[in-house]
């Protein structure tokens, strides 16, 4: 089930200097860890002059929806799915 939500969430990203990318690794949600296994789509878009940056993740258990703002580095979880159908 896909569940929209929108709260803020600790992300733990790493950056490496020789691929030249920065990617989120681990998430603390809710007073769980999250190891991210898989990063499946990473976008961008603009609200005014604010970039944001948007990963797809998924875990042993549950998949994310991330938003980074990159005016003030604060994450979101804006979609939550259990791949459990509706």
């Amino acid at each position: 089930m896909i569940q929209d939500i929108k709260a803020p969430i600790t992300t733990y990203m790493v950056y490496d200097h020789k691929k030249n990318t920065a990617l989120p690794v681990k998430i603390l949600w809710e007073n769980r860890e999250y190891r991210i296994t898989k990063i499946g789509m990473h976008y961008r878009y603009r609200v005014g002059n604010t970039l944001m940056h948007v990963f797809t993740v998924v875990t042993a258990s549950i998949s994310f929806k991330l938003v980074l703002d990159t005016d003030n580095l604060f994450w979101t979880v804006e979609q939550i799915a259990d791949g459990i159908p509706d």
